[in-house]
């Protein structure tokens, strides 16, 4: 059904004369007719009786009236979700609970009135393909894996070096320590069976436990973090690696301990991914608020793997 056709029959409606309605659209009289006529032929029946004050909705007009308006209002919505400036900002954050959520969060209250649909993609080439394809505005991610460099046409902004803390239960050897040294962990085995081989952070996990002699396993299924903090707390042998802004709550009766790393102190790189081309204008407010709360980055005393983008 041409929106034309409906739109000029609800400009008749409303005026009660074609000649009116012309005028309001900025046409001609007799387009004004011929749209109606056309709009009667795929409807199949007539909308208006013409009168000597000038154009009156039939039965089947007034019946029509309400869904024409709907039509039009549907059509408006449908433009204004692909429309820079009116759709929501679409990102990417990984996880709910992560820091890259946190980020988000600080963002929507600095910003309440920018529109968000917050997005939870997998992995770095996914993600990637839905920048370049328009899918989402932006992702965070850690950049760049090595072998596999961004595209020319994706920009980049380091914005968060998130501490890394050991995670232990109560019968944990090193669970009294206030701060561990990054070489005391070796020995010890550290659980993460969220690792997922050829992720950014499996490549990061990998060149930490290479570089300084750590046993990290993946083993086993991962049932999420709830199971991973009820293994963790009651196996003495086992540690894990929790980002210092992660979300997560646990029991009281667990008896967790977070631990900080030091010597150096292993730091997760976010960096915000979008296209370079993307003219969302809430895409700019975002890149500048992250630059404005990022921070230093590769201070002393913190580790990242070489292949780690330095801005």
């Amino acid at each position: 059904m041409d929106l034309d056709t409906v739109r000029t029959f609800l400009a008749a409606a409303e005026a009660g004369q074609f000649q009116e309605a012309a005028a309001e659209l900025a046409v001609t009289q007799q387009a004004v007719s011929k749209r109606i006529a056309a709009l009667e032929r795929d409807l199949g029946v007539r909308l208006f009786t013409r009168t000597a004050r000038g154009a009156e909705l039939t039965i089947d007009g007034q019946a029509f009236l309400p869904h024409a308006r709907e039509l039009l209002r549907v059509a408006e919505r449908a433009v204004a979700s692909v429309r820079t400036g009116r759709r929501p900002l679409r990102v990417d954050v990984i996880a709910s609970r992560s820091a890259q959520s946190g980020l988000m969060r600080d963002f929507h209250r600095a910003y309440p009135d920018i529109e968000l649909d917050v997005m939870m993609l997998f992995d770095v080439e996914t993600a990637v393909a839905a920048i370049r394809s328009g899918a989402i505005d932006a992702s965070f991610r850690a950049v760049a894996v090595p072998g596999r460099p961004l595209p020319e046409d994706i920009e980049s902004l380091r914005v968060l070096d998130e501490p890394l803390h050991l995670l232990t239960g109560p019968a944990h050897t090193l669970a009294g320590a206030r701060s561990v040294a990054l070489a005391q962990l070796a020995g010890h085995r550290i659980w993460m069976p969220g690792i997922v081989p050829g992720t950014e952070w499996a490549a990061y996990y990998d060149d930490l436990a290479a570089e300084f002699g750590l046993t990290i396993e993946a083993t086993g299924p991962n049932f999420g973090s709830d199971a991973l903090l009820d293994t963790v707390a009651d196996t003495p042998a086992l540690a894990t690696f929790m980002g210092g802004r992660s979300r997560l709550v646990w029991p009281a009766d667990h008896g967790l301990r977070r631990i900080a790393v030091t010597d150096p102190a292993p730091v997760y790189p976010h960096s915000l991914l979008w296209h370079r081309d993307n003219p969302h204008p809430a895409l700019a407010t975002l890149r500048a608020h992250l630059a404005a709360t990022a921070g230093g980055h590769s201070a002393a005393g913190t580790w990242v793997p070489a292949w780690v983008l330095p801005h």
